[in-house]
């Protein structure tokens, strides 16, 4: 029986199976292996009630249900939805396109919440029954993930409904409760002002961008797992020579060694090793410790990843997440880790790739005293353009100085960047009182601007400077002081620009619905519990409970979120400083996310993109026309940017790389 319905919402819940392990590879690879299969799906039109198929046990999908599906007048949603959008694409054997799909996992992180449907569902409140999710977790590893084969259970290696009936009941209940759950959040957070249609838009191409995925080179990923894994065993095997120990890898016992040779040490993180290093003259000691330095490489772990997630057109797919940066609603790295990969500085970067691609290693260690190194520095350059494409690799010149000078109506630094746009130069000069000609590529003058331009923009003091290399570079305690003050002197502007935005933002959580209005059109309101700042662009930031409380010295504004490199939600302080630094880096994603799509209109879609760069396949017969149009779109004024000069420097390559 066909059912007829005028619904516009499809809610959407699946649980699925697969022998690929999902966190690891990603949901491209994962609905890619053979043994994967939707087990069940639950649903609900708008706001009726909340049906479930379950598939592994032979009930059918309604072609009904099919058509709605792929109706694009019903808009379907999903927590998450780029997965059951990929999962549905590859069980049903039809397009699945974003445009009509709405996830409201981002939804959530574009209001300051947790993007996971459990933690959001306690944040705002939701019935504890629906909100919890251990037991739901417990049913996923039992029926969705293979088991490890046990006498006990006859040595199988999947669980399927009929070893537990009763669990598998519960599962599906769960399963509708998910529904039900994403239906009620959805509409809490209906409550909260709407996203700007731009940010769907850009959602949705960021989709096609993730299904489309980078070409791998596999010989070289292939080649460098080869080598390191033989090359392990014998550096392992010259530490136990050098040191007589079982396990070099283990860090208590390397410990002890090393205070029995006189270098006592609390740990052999990164960092200390590299000290350790330029303590000891034992030559013995040494070896050791730069074996240590080699076996921690993570750069060959980038390798693993590529391989486990590999598709069988040699493309990985994935590596974006959308709004995966809470507070700016920048991008996030997943599997590759693209924003967070090592930079290359070798000279001799096609060479290296050449030998290691047709498996010279003799050579590769002749010609390199570290061979990890140049593994490291050669992770960008595994993704590459296909046979008769080359890369156009685009980015923006120092886009956050040009962004904050904008909203400071910094003049002289607003002028160095119409004009010359030597930014380190140019402040050395205003701090140091001397010529702009007078400061030279290598002058010490130069490197201090440029270190006080790295750390001290966003109300960074002595702390930020030594974070940033101040101490290597030789600078005692209170040249730094002094470099804090000479860089403040010269940028006046936006040192008030740090407290009056500190200002705006409590005086808008004092005083809740009023607009308290700063520069180039950003405001600052409080909305329920919510504080957000609206950006030129029309997107909002968003605090979570937003409030005042007595700090040691003065007021400060809390909020609730999840502490950068920590999945824990908790109350955080906020000021001036960083306030400025999420407004400046949300206005420079809001024009890469603008140029983005600006690029996809006329053709030329990015294969990723990493912070201010895009990276763009295009034939190779039409790579000068195609930089030039790639630059002048970058540099396009848009209408909520006048005043704001960008300059965009692209070039061709046939492997990522940096210029």
């Amino acid at each position: 029986m066909m059912k007829m319905t005028s619904s516009t919402k499809l809610h959407i819940d699946i649980e699925t199976y697969s022998e690929a392990d999902l966190t690891k590879v990603g949901v491209y690879k994962y609905v890619e292996d053979p043994s994967f299969e939707i087990l069940m799906l639950a649903f609900a039109f708008d706001d009726e009630e909340v049906e479930i198929i379950d598939l592994k046990q032979g009930e059918g999908m309604p072609e009904w249900l099919i058509k709605a599906l792929v109706n694009p007048e019903i808009i379907k949603t999903a927590h998450n939805a780029n997965f059951e959008r990929t999962c549905l694409q590859q069980a049903l054997g039809v397009a699945m396109p974003p445009e009509q799909w709405v996830c409201t996992a981002v939804r959530a992180s574009t209001l300051g919440l947790p993007r996971s449907l459990g933690e959001v569902g306690r944040v705002l409140g939701l019935d504890e029954d629906k909100a919890k999710m251990k037991a739901g977790r417990a049913l996923i590893r039992y029926f969705s993930m293979p088991c490890k084969p046990t006498k006990r259970n006859g040595m199988r290696t999947r669980n399927l409904p009929k070893h537990e009936p009763e669990q598998w009941e519960l599962y599906k209940r769960y399963c509708m409760q998910d529904v039900e759950a994403e239906r009620e959040i959805e509409h809490l957070m209906s409550k909260y002002p709407e996203t700007i249609k731009e940010e769907h838009q850009l959602w949705c191409l960021d989709q096609y961008i993730n299904e489309k995925g980078v070409l791998i080179q596999t010989e070289l990923v292939d080649n460098i797992l080869e080598y390191y894994s033989s090359h392990q065993d014998t550096l392992l095997d010259r530490a136990r020579e050098l040191t007589g120990l079982d396990n070099p890898k283990s860090v208590a016992q390397a410990k002890d060694w090393l205070a029995d040779q006189g270098l006592e040490t609390e740990s052999l993180t990164k960092d200390t090793v590299k000290e350790l290093i330029k303590e000891t003259d034992d030559d013995d000691v040494q070896e050791f410790l730069e074996i240590r330095q080699e076996l921690g490489k993570t750069s060959v772990s980038k390798y693993e990843a590529i391989k486990r997630a590999l598709i069988s057109d040699n493309r990985v797919r994935g590596i974006l997440q959308f709004y995966g940066a809470e507070r700016t609603g920048r991008w996030a790295g997943r599997i590759i880790q693209p924003q967070n990969l090592p930079r290359n500085n070798m000279p001799t970067l096609d060479l290296a790739r050449e030998l290691i691609i047709v498996k010279d290693f003799e050579m590769i260690e002749m010609l390199y005293a570290k061979p990890m190194q140049v593994f490291s520095e050669l992770i960008r350059t595994a993704i590459i353009a296909p046979k008769g494409y080359t890369f156009i690799v685009a980015d923006y010149s120092a886009i956050e100085a040009r962004v904050i000078a904008w909203l400071a109506n910094e003049k002289w630094r607003l002028d160095v960047f119409a004009g010359h746009g030597k930014i380190y130069e140019a402040s050395a000069a205003q701090m140091f009182k001397v010529p702009l000609e007078s400061i030279t590529k290598d002058s010490p003058e130069r490197a201090k601007g440029k270190v006080a331009e790295l750390a001290l923009g966003y109300q960074g003091s002595v702390g930020a400077l030594k974070a940033m290399g101040g101490e290597a570079m030789g600078l005692s305690e209170n040249e730094m002081r002094s470099l804090v003050d000479q860089w403040r002197n010269a940028n006046s502007n936006i040192v008030k620009l740090w407290y009056s935005t500190e200002e705006k933002a409590i005086r808008a959580v004092e005083n809740p619905g009023t607009i308290e209005y700063g520069p180039r059109g950003v405001e600052f309101q409080m909305i329920r519990d919510t504080l957000f700042i609206k950006l030129p662009s029309g997107r909002r930031l968003a605090y979570k409970k937003a409030h005042l409380a007595e700090g040691a010295y003065k007021v400060e504004l809390r909020y609730e979120g999840k502490e950068q490199g920590r999945n824990v939600w908790g109350t955080l302080n906020t000021y001036g400083g960083k306030l400025t630094e999420n407004i400046t880096q949300a206005i420079a994603r809001d024009c890469l996310g603008y140029a983005l799509m600006a690029l996809d209109k006329v053709g030329h879609r990015a294969s990723f993109h990493v912070h201010d760069e895009v990276v763009i396949e295009v034939p190779i017969t039409e790579k000068d026309k195609a930089m030039k149009e790639i630059s002048d779109l970058m540099e396009l004024d848009l209408p909520w940017t006048k005043g704001l000069v960008l300059t965009a420097d692209a070039f061709e390559t046939q492997y990522y790389m940096k210029d």
